[in-house]
């Protein structure tokens, strides 16, 4: 996977300006300041940055995050508000993520998330696997939420760390390993056919799959007229019990050309290789996972 880096990591965009605040600050005042903005612009394009703060360290941030995209009422950010609104420790943040998930399923006409409903769910197509774990608990074909849609995978991520060659530091390999932590983190809360909760897999049948993250490449060479970002990810994944089953590696590339290229925007090209090669993989792993549960 390659990216043809265009110039975005410098956009005067006022969202583009904000979402890099809120991804690469390591400050806690800066990263506040930017999702209040963003929670306030109204503007469909701080759904995805307001979605990714739903996995900040800091309840602040993910509280504020989840009160924006309630506002927003984008459908599309039901799945990480309701991942949220169960899974979040903070019962603030909690409460705030629940009252956003239910203000955006009441703006786009969709029964409440939450299964407290009676009307009834149009149904929807669900993979062979979840079906026949759905039909063979007994009366539960009679209630009204027996068809709506639910997760077939439980993921956890166990670890994180940057094992790549080269002189980084001690706190870069940490920011390293806490990007791609956070870019699937984001990706599986996203999933509606994904979830983190135990009580998610016992109602369904669901076995834990545990992935550990490793950076194994995070290099900058020239290539041509072109300065090259090339990030490669290792997957491993393990059982309930720590019993390794497989493994996943892939990479991706940010290119700037030469002449524009400024030393000082390195970490935010790092973060966007990081990223750009986690959201990469992230399908991958979800077929492989399932593929792996058929057989």
């Amino acid at each position: 996977m390659t990216l043809i880096h265009r110039g975005s990591a410098f956009a005067d965009d006022r969202v583009g300006e904000l979402t890099k605040a809120l991804s690469a600050s390591s400050n806690e005042k800066t990263r506040l300041s930017a999702v209040v903005s963003l929670a306030r612009l109204g503007d469909k394009r701080a759904m995805k940055p307001l979605v990714a703060a739903l996995a900040d360290p800091d309840s602040k941030i993910r509280a504020i995050a989840a009160v924006g995209l309630g506002k927003l009422g984008h459908k599309a950010a039901l799945p990480a508000l309701r991942s949220t609104a169960t899974d979040d420790a903070d019962p603030d943040v909690r409460n705030r993520a629940r009252q956003a998930t239910l203000a955006v399923a009441k703006a786009n006409r969709l029964p409440d998330p939450f299964g407290s409903t009676t009307e009834p769910v149009t149904p929807t197509a669900t993979s062979t696997v979840a079906a026949k774990r759905k039909s063979s608990r007994a009366g539960f074909g009679n209630q009204p939420r027996a068809i709506e849609s639910h997760p077939d995978l439980y993921v956890m991520i166990k670890s994180s760390a940057d094992d790549s060659p080269g002189r980084a530091d001690k706190k870069t390999r940490k920011l390293h390993a806490d990007i791609v932590r956070q870019t699937l983190a984001v990706q599986c809360k996203s999933a509606p056919n994904v979830t983190s909760l135990a009580t998610d897999a016992q109602r369904w049948g669901l076995d834990l799959r545990n992935v550990d993250l490793s950076v194994t490449k995070m290099d900058v060479v020239q290539s041509g007229a072109y300065i090259e970002i090339a990030a490669e990810l290792r997957l491993a994944i393990s059982d309930d019990k720590g019993k390794m089953l497989s493994f996943l590696s892939g990479g991706a590339k940010v290119q700037v050309p030469k002449r524009t290229f400024n030393a000082k925007y390195l970490p935010n090209l790092r973060r966007e290789a990081l990223e750009s090669a986690m959201r990469g993989m992230f399908d991958k792993l979800l077929k492989h996972l399932r593929d792996r549960s058929i057989t």
